[in-house]
């Protein structure tokens, strides 16, 4: 039986969101029409932003759909350059849909540091602000909540009165922690905070953008007055629907999911006993996610090697043109000479210790055999 450890990339579907997009499928009607069928769709899509909020301690009137994270993400960047933000501050460690968005909007971008576990450089961001120049605009601070490589976890609160003492606009990437520890956009002081359904069991193509009353929304998609006006388009009622089921089920499994670190925590001590390094273990982090790096043991072998035996996990690298890609984010952490020998091991809301288990035994395996054919070359 195979074995899938790779839920940071996309979690398995919950049973609930596959119940609630079935429904939706099986019945016609447009959220915007006013007549029965579509008084009934609008039901089930309001329905499903309160659910949603909820998730995140946000009003749902605040709550917006998008087709994804990404397109959340770059709502609140672009949102922000119209607002008048001529220079961005982004941490070093944000997804890449932050990071590309920042870098093609024509305005200066500035690199938030993090130390060897890879937290945020809080120090560096108050000295930063604390000469901010007026020229250029109200100061923007994107910063993730929790990392989707290493699951480190950020001290998002923190930072936010940093930024609110500026009179800045705080934006939170916190579509891989949302349905894996509580998220509280308002208690965490964002601005705007970001989700996506696929990480936490709803399907993929819809996420949500959730803003506070100190952000200035620009439609960036236009035609009819969808989303109160702020995105027009069509919604995805069946994602939408099945986004709402899968959050109300991930806030019910909260407690248990944290509960899950410490099959993580049992696993990385066997891998560190063979040599292996944790990355990020000195911080808080996701209780589903270990990035772990295997000095000798190249991430690609490693993961052909597991694949091989029915489990599958991620490369801690990424490949372009064939050619191994040093992570930056590992690189941000200074750990870049391992970045070719890391992994990803994430497990999801139907993981099973069992599961953690077999993979340890699979990982141990294959590293022993990796080992002895070094030795026999040597």
């Amino acid at each position: 039986m195979s074995i899938y450890l790779d839920h940071n990339a996309t979690a398995r579907v919950r049973p609930e969101a596959i119940a609630a997009i079935t429904n939706v499928l099986t019945h016609v009607g447009n959220p915007s029409s006013i007549h029965a069928a579509g008084r009934t769709a609008r039901a089930v899509m309001e329905k499903a932003r309160e659910d949603i909020g909820a998730l995140i301690a946000a009003p749902a009137s605040t709550v917006i759909f998008t087709s994804g994270g990404t397109e959340a993400n770059a709502i609140a960047i672009e949102s922000a350059v119209s607002a008048g933000a001529k220079r961005l501050i982004i941490s070093a460690i944000e997804h890449d849909s932050i990071q590309e968005t920042s870098r093609v909007l024509g305005v200066e971008v500035e690199v938030l540091p993090v130390d060897s576990n890879g937290v945020a450089d809080l120090g560096w961001l108050r000295e930063r602000l604390g000469r901010w120049d007026a020229v250029d605009g109200k100061p923007f601070v994107a910063l993730m909540l929790a990392n989707n490589e290493t699951g480190v976890i950020q001290p998002v609160a923190e930072a936010a009165e940093i930024v609110r003492a500026a009179d800045g606009w705080l934006h939170v990437d916190a579509i891989q922690a949302a349905g894996k520890i509580p998220v509280d956009s308002r208690a965490l002081g964002a601005d705007t905070l970001a989700i996506s359904a696929h990480k936490l069991g709803g399907p993929q193509g819809v996420g949500a953008l959730t803003f506070g009353p100190r952000a200035t929304l620009s439609r960036r998609q236009h035609g009819g007055g969808q989303e109160r006006g702020r995105r027009g388009g069509t919604e995805n009622l069946p994602g939408i629907a099945g986004f709402g089921a899968a959050a109300v089920a991930a806030r019910a499994g909260l407690d248990d999911y944290q509960a899950r670190a410490a099959w993580r925590d049992a696993v990385a001590g066997r891998l560190k006993a063979s040599g292996s390094v944790v990355m990020g273990e000195a911080a808080p982090r996701l209780p589903n996610t270990l990035c772990i790096a295997a000095p000798g043991f190249t991430s690609d072998l490693q993961v052909m090697g597991l694949d091989l035996a029915q489990v599958m996990v991620s490369a801690g690298s990424a490949c372009s043109s064939g050619k191994v890609k040093a992570s930056p984010v590992l690189t941000a952490m200074g750990q870049g000479d391992l970045a070719a020998c890391v992994i990803r091991v994430s497990g999801g809301w139907d993981t099973t210790e069992a599961e953690w288990n077999r993979f340890a035994d699979v990982w141990l395996e294959a590293r022993a055999r990796h080992a002895a054919r070094r030795k026999e070359v040597a």
